[in-house]
């Protein structure tokens, strides 16, 4: 009975010690709902769709406030202007990655997408510089991405006018152009290696927008104990690891200091060239991660997009049917789509901010977190702290965007149907930690689009207006819905 008293005040006592901390904490930050103990505000958000719970959290805290998912506090910020001051004006203090438990514990803050610091600003200054220089070989990579292009098309041919769902084949070109930029070389749609590395893309990026995902980064010490779709995702992270390895031992024997082909050899080259000094980053375990951080970032990003711009395009013919008259009357039918063209087509521009803006493919981006002690809007921010910047406030500003939940292109054209830019295009984030690959995926959206409405008329097996374009999960990227779609030859 004593030692059931004595238990009981020793919980009591922590759980109190643990609540004048957290006020203590509180008093210091942006207001938000009051936490319970050890969950936090986890019951006031829907895990399956954040962007909203933020949005209602807002209009009662302002555009800058606190959420405790778990026992640790979250800094939201809530619209452009929120946004725009901390990520860009206040870029170098919010520059730090926030914490990602389930990739960190495999990643261990290697790589670009989620290092901080010394190692984040090293890897991703080296790639910007490979992918943006180098060119990849003697072929620019737009040759690469035209190329893909075409071989896309061939691929779509063979459907032969019926229905099938498009999953998988737009996720091979964007998964291709990766490849063809890592390893040099591109695979056919039908290799079996190919497939099995496509399977596993997919089914990260669906346990990776699952609500269960968002519990276990709010309590990670699920992660080790509990059964569930992350273990997938850890065993997932270990396959892409030792492949990443088999290639970068491929390539050291291979290696040619004098003709580097492709990502891993000028990374190699660098390893070389740094082999003395101690304190250089350039070292097997970021190589690997880098690479992998370019695959994950580069294919799955791009192919949903491309696979949400379809359905669109489906649900809009009306839409569809002025895109290819731009096409036909800019490029016509005897040669391939090239960066150039865009800016002589302002209504295809505008369709392709539209579906990035209306889709909303990374609701609240990746979490960020300060560098330093930071004093904001007279808020005292501690370094560490973890910052969740809002995209969809942006891209879904009712002030820049008059109905913002209705796809128009017509928010980036004047009354005279030139293309017109906005401040509060966000879909790659802003600031110093904007999506690397930003030109890359830019350039594919184009020119796989382009390339496919130059040679296609879409049909849905569905009348358009039964179609559904609601995504099935946003917790980490707007998945669409699963729907089927004809390439019909023109």
């Amino acid at each position: 009975m004593a030692l059931g008293v004595f238990l009981g005040l020793v919980l009591a006592s922590l759980l109190l010690l643990s609540l004048w901390r957290q006020s203590s904490q509180r008093r210091q930050l942006p207001p938000g709902p009051t936490p319970l103990p050890v969950i936090g505000n986890i019951l006031q958000v829907d895990l399956k769709n954040i962007s909203k719970s933020l949005r209602e959290l807002s209009k009662v805290y302002g555009p800058v406030f606190t959420l405790y998912l778990g026992r640790k506090p979250a800094v939201v910020l809530h619209g452009y202007e929120a946004v725009k001051e901390a990520m860009i004006d206040h870029g170098e203090e919010f520059a730090g990655r926030g914490s990602f438990p389930v990739a960190d514990k495999i990643g261990k803050g290697f790589g670009i997408v989620f290092s901080s610091g010394k190692i984040w600003k090293e890897m991703r200054r080296f790639s910007l510089m490979t992918l943006r220089n180098f060119g990849m070989g003697k072929r620019s990579i737009e040759d690469r991405v035209q190329e893909e292009a075409h071989c896309l098309v061939e691929e779509l041919r063979k459907t032969n006018d019926s229905p099938c769902d498009p999953t998988f084949i737009l996720g091979c070109g964007p998964c291709n152009v990766i490849c063809s930029i890592v390893f040099q070389n591109r695979f056919d749609y039908k290799d079996k290696e190919f497939l099995n590395f496509m399977d596993i893309l997919n089914e990260n990026v669906e346990i990776l927008s699952s609500p269960w995902m968002q519990i276990c980064n709010n309590f990670p010490s699920i992660i080790d104990y509990l059964p569930g779709k992350h273990r997938n995702l850890l065993k997932n992270f270990t396959f892409l690891k030792h492949y990443f390895l088999a290639k970068v031992k491929e390539h050291q024997e291979s290696l040619d200091v004098n003709n580097p082909r492709d990502f891993i050899d000028c990374f190699l080259i660098k390893m070389e060239q740094e082999k003395n000094n101690p304190k250089t980053q350039f070292i097997c375990e970021n190589l690997v991660f880098s690479a992998s951080d370019l695959f994950a970032a580069g294919t799955e990003t791009t192919s949903t997009t491309l696979r949400y711009s379809l359905l669109l395009l489906l649900k809009h013919p009306e839409v569809t049917a002025k895109v290819q008259e731009e096409i036909d009357r800019v490029i016509g039918r005897n040669r391939s789509p090239c960066m150039q063209d865009r800016s002589h087509m302002p209504y295809t521009d505008a369709v392709l901010h539209e579906i990035q803006r209306y889709i909303d493919l990374l609701p609240t981006s990746l979490p960020h977190a300060v560098t330093c002690d930071i004093k904001f809007r007279n808020y005292l921010i501690p370094k560490g702290t973890t910052v969740i910047a809002s995209l969809t406030s942006v891209l879904h500003d009712d002030k820049e965007f008059p109905n913002p939940e209705k796809f128009d292109p017509s928010h980036f054209l004047d009354e005279n149907g030139k293309f017109k830019k906005s401040d509060y295009f966000f879909p790659f984030s802003t600031g110093k930690r904007i999506c690397a690959g930003e030109g890359l995926a830019r350039m594919e959206l184009f020119l796989f689009l382009t390339t496919i409405l130059q040679n296609f008329n879409l049909k849905s097996p569905v009348d358009p207006k039964d179609l559904d374009i609601t995504p099935v999960a946003n917790g980490f990227v707007s998945v669409p819905p699963k729907f089927e779609i004809c390439f019909t030859p023109i």
